[in-house]
């Protein structure tokens, strides 16, 4: 809680020997050497859609999964499994651009239990077209079908992984197709163990004088997580089931300093529950009709202690049902693609939160219903000339005990082939970013008997306005202008209290968050020994709130990202491939608060070996040097805080991975980012 290319170059040198006879004799043409040297296209460009052949990108990667691949595509981020788009204030994954209404943390789970064989492409939508039900950018990632041929293929895996303490795990993937029938099943089991370490130094002013507290605390959790994904499909019907179950979850938290030693325990009372099952039929007439139900569970208890002297305990507990109907309609009018549909989603979400000694804040039992209600139209056209477009409009109504509203959200996507073999696309977009249910519950926790953690009723909704401006250069070289901004952006950050010596962390509305940027992508090789590409994203980031708490902040700051991963292979057929990975941030803001600058080193190994190459084993470390957690810094207004994350981001991860009848992996991913009870 303290804590964003291939231009297709096809050259071929043929060298004909043609020798032609009297008329009534055959022609004689004798091909001497015939040197045929290609390069495969990475990006290609389509109605404001890039299309990334990301399969071989990292084909000499040491990456198993989906979820790992996603971080080498061009403008994407992977910062400790968690997805970022550069140009974009935040992304949806999706899979076979299909809706979906699973939680952003489901989302990832699914891809990390798939096998990165099962990827045919991605496709990066800076403003996705209103027919995927899905507001700003999309990352649509797109899997291999089996075919009857094919039989049962899948593979088994097995890691393990080594940081502060071992963590462990496996999974299984399976396809099969029969006659006009196809199924897909991914499970994974881990069992997880990890620690962090915060040092925090606050300068309080309080009664007019100021007091030092120093604290360093000490976490570790751990729990066992089953994932588990399975669909049937039959010519035009899809049913899928998503799945997560956490049990035996317990977090402990270990503080010491100037207040004294603390001891915060959280446990699961219960397993966490997420279910998510989806049915969709696609007509030959262009209709689709679709519909999911989303389950959630959680009940935990946190207890602090001072000592041995009880504090303060608490039960929290989440129940949620969604349920979620889509309708769509198609048509075509020569080369111009008419969309219109509607939608509509249901939530009840019943929390509570029950106190086991005297709390400044009281218990709650309640019950929050939300419905939103769409109605869009769009189209989209390609002319042979070389522009191509989407365009569509969304009315969404949104209803719940706390507000009511209407919003208009726009999206426009267009690509333009030049000349020179230049893509230019334009895209904009806007969407209505929602709080968790649980801060609007106004649930609360406490850190320790000097920090807390209050939830905001009055937390509003907020607009993000995107825009992007991509070059692509001999589909290879990508280059991205971008904007954003975020209309009573919200923000999570402490802020000491005049009142009482007590510091609060409490998720409010600023007035705006800006970022305006640039983001530069480009891929070298040296044949097949040395593959290399290099990133460099410069962009101004400016936060102001006149209401913060009871003071204001104007923030503005220019920040520098950039990355360079390099593959290299001893010779083209080499089994073994070998690669190293260079990131670095400067420092950057967030909110009222200053963040360190930080840079990693990763570095890895993969081998195939075993019959056709069906076994694999992978050796990768993360971070070698463990220097990517940053400081927070905030002195601005009587605010004197600061806090060093230590926590332990070097981790060794071994992987074993056997495939079966010639299965070529994917990977899954799961969202919840509104659920929970606080972490």
């Amino acid at each position: 809680m303290r804590r964003a290319i291939l231009f297709a170059s096809f050259v071929t040198y043929i060298s004909v020997a043609a020798r032609t006879e009297t008329p009534d004799t055959i022609s004689v043409r004798q091909l001497n050497e015939v040197v045929v040297k290609g390069e495969k296209p990475q990006v290609r460009g389509e109605d404001g859609i890039m299309v990334v052949d990301l399969p071989s990108i990292v084909k000499d990667k040491p990456v198993t999964n989906i979820l790992e691949a996603l971080g080498y595509l061009p403008g994407v981020t992977n910062n400790n499994g968690m997805i970022w788009l550069t140009g974009a204030s935040n992304v949806t994954i999706i899979l076979d651009g299909e809706p979906t209404n699973l939680p952003l943390q489901n989302i990832y789970q699914l891809l990390y239990a798939t096998p990165v064989d099962r990827l045919k492409n991605v496709e990066v939508m800076y403003s996705a077209p209103a027919k995927y039900h899905v507001n700003g950018a999309v990352i649509n990632v797109m899997l291999k079908t089996p075919k009857p041929i094919d039989g049962l293929q899948g593979q088994v895996r097995a890691g393990y992984n080594q940081a502060h303490y071992g963590s462990y795990g496996g999974g299984i993937a399976a396809t099969y197709a029969v006659k006009d029938w196809t199924f897909d099943l991914n499970y994974g089991l881990s069992r997880s163990k990890s620690w962090g370490r915060e040092e925090a130094w606050s300068n309080h002013l309080h009664n007019g004088q100021n007091t030092m507290i120093e604290d360093d605390m000490r976490g570790i959790s751990w729990d066992w997580s089953n994932t588990i994904f399975a669909s049937a499909a039959c010519k035009t019907f899809k049913l899928t089931y998503n799945g997560q179950i956490i049990s035996n979850s317990k977090r402990r938290k270990l503080s010491s300093g100037t207040l004294g030693d603390f001891t915060n325990v959280y446990n699961m009372l219960s397993p966490v529950g997420y279910h998510n099952i989806a049915l969709r039929y696609a007509a030959s007439f262009g209709l689709t009709v679709g519909g999911d139900y989303t389950r959630y569970s959680e009940n935990r208890s946190q207890s602090l202690f001072k000592g041995k002297d009880y504090l303060f305990g608490s039960e929290n507990c989440q129940d949620i049902n969604r349920h979620h109907v889509y309708i769509d309609q198609q048509h075509q009018l020569g080369i111009l693609q008419l969309n219109y549909g509607a939608e509509y989603q249901h939530s009840k979400d019943h929390s509570s939160q029950h106190y086991c000694v005297l709390s400044d804040n009281p218990d709650f039992d309640d019950i929050l219903n939300e419905d939103v209600v769409s109605f869009y139209a769009g189209t989209q056209c390609s002319f042979d000339w070389g522009l191509s477009f989407n365009v569509s409009a969304k009315g969404e109504y949104y209803h719940s005990k706390y507000q009511h509203n209407w919003n208009f959200l726009p999206q426009v996507g267009a690509t333009y082939y030049g000349a020179h073999k230049s893509i230019f696309q334009l895209n904009l977009s806007t969407q209505r970013i929602y709080p968790s249910y649980w801060e609007l519950h106004g649930g609360s926790g406490y850190i320790n008997d000097y920090s807390t953690v209050i939830g905001n009723p009055e937390l509003q909704p907020y607009i993000q306005y995107d825009a992007q401006i991509n070059y692509i250069l001999r589909q290879k070289y990508v280059a991205t202008l971008y904007f954003q901004y975020g209309d009573k952006a919200t923000v999570q950050l402490p802020y000491q209290s005049p009142d009482v010596l007590k510091l609060i962390y409490q998720t409010i509305n600023m007035n705006y968050k800006r970022v305006a940027g640039l983001n530069l992508y480009a891929p070298f090789g040296v044949g097949y020994i040395w593959n290399t590409s290099v990133t460099a994203n410069v962009f101004n980031q400016r936060e102001k709130a006149d209401h913060f708490h009871d003071i204001s902040f104007d923030n503005s700051k220019w920040t520098f990202y950039g990355s360079l991963t390099n593959s290299f292979k001893f010779s083209q057929d080499s089994p073994v491939s070998l690669s190293v990975d260079f990131s670095y941030i400067s420092p950057s803001l967030q909110g009222i608060a200053e963040l360190s600058g930080m840079c990693r080193v990763d570095a890895g190994v993969k081998w195939q070996f075993g019959d056709k190459r069906c076994c694999e084993l992978d050796l990768k470390a993360d971070d070698i040097f463990n220097n990517w957690s940053p400081t927070m810094t905030i002195n601005h207004a009587g605010q004197d805080y600061r806090m060093k994350v230590r926590d332990m981001t070097r981790n060794l991860k071994l992987t074993f991975i056997w495939r079966f009848n010639g299965f070529k992996p994917k990977d899954s991913d799961i969202d919840t980012s509104r659920f929970g009870t606080g972490k």
